[in-house]
């Protein structure tokens, strides 16, 4: 009876522990609408498969966009994207996080960039934090991001933020605060998407404009997954050393992730902000203290 008693306690005790964790953490919605609302346009947002997959439109009317339900401090968020097929020259499709905090906002965006058909897609990414963006890079995409989904993903964590295309990393911005370089640590951000004309800028500066007799445009999202700690939730999860996105595998690239990385910015990137003198005669120091 003793034995059965102690066996009794210990599953109380981690079953306690499993819904204190699940409380804490949270990760892949099994449905769109489990974990985001429609922000912008409902009739340009249909769902699929019973909201496991929605699709995105794009007319002459209306772009769209949605936004989590809860925002998040420290984490991954992930998504696969099949983009704009053939002519999207002047189309962005953007998915970021953003503290939606105005002047002093903490945002991480990944924005794909239409192109003429034949053309290939750009990705840009940029980063703010306490309201100072202008961090632009930009990278040609090695595959046709429209012919089918591709994973992309954003890890935020106490050391850097590394944007991942698939599992290939394109971008890393180390946590250099200790030689006074700003880094997103102290607002959560929600997670958005949103799909929208931008032909003043988007192709070759604005130069190519959207084809509006090829509308309506389509992009399609699902697979959504997003693990980190919600904001309202436990005070204690973001500082907390054992979440998985904290561990030692997850505070620099892994060997093969470095060389694809090299691999990235010596064959695809096309826009660095910290080489452009034009807009910056003096180099950014993050850029001095290293990615």
């Amino acid at each position: 009876m003793a034995m059965y008693s102690s066996l009794r306690n210990a599953f109380a005790c981690l079953s306690l522990f499993v819904l204190v964790f699940a409380l804490s953490v949270t990760g892949r919605p099994a449905t769109f609408l489990e974990d985001f609302k429609i922000t912008w346009s409902d009739s340009h947002i249909k769902q699929i498969d019973r909201g496991r997959a929605i699709q995105l439109i794009l007319d002459r009317n209306s772009g769209c966009g949605f936004a989590s339900k809860r925002q998040y401090l420290f984490g991954r968020v992930s998504m696969k994207i099949k983009l704009i097929p053939g002519d999207s020259a002047g189309t962005v499709t953007a998915f970021y996080m953003n503290s939606n905090t105005d002047t002093i906002r903490d945002e991480l965006d990944f924005e794909f960039l239409g192109n003429r058909t034949g053309q290939p897609y750009t990705v840009q990414t940029n980063i703010y934090s306490r309201g100072k963006g202008n961090r632009e890079q930009r990278v040609n995409l090695w595959f046709d991001p429209a012919a089918d989904f591709h994973t992309y993903t954003i890890l935020w964590n106490h050391h850097h933020i590394v944007f991942y295309v698939d599992d290939v990393p394109i971008r890393v911005y180390k946590n250099n605060e200790a030689k006074g370089i700003p880094f997103p640590k102290l607002q959560p951000m929600g997670v958005y998407s949103t799909l929208w004309e931008a032909d003043n800028w988007a192709t070759r500066g604005g130069l190519e404009k959207i084809d509006w007799s090829k509308a309506p445009f389509y992009a399609y999202y699902k697979d959504f997954d997003i693990e980190g700690c919600p904001v309202p939730g436990p005070s204690n999860c973001a500082s907390n050393p054992s979440n998985w996105w904290e561990g030692t595998t997850y505070q620099l690239l892994s060997p093969l992730e470095a060389r694809k990385y090299k691999w990235v910015r010596m064959n695809h990137m096309i826009y660095d902000y910290c080489t452009d003198k034009s807009r910056f005669p003096v180099t950014p120091p993050e850029c001095v203290a290293g990615f």
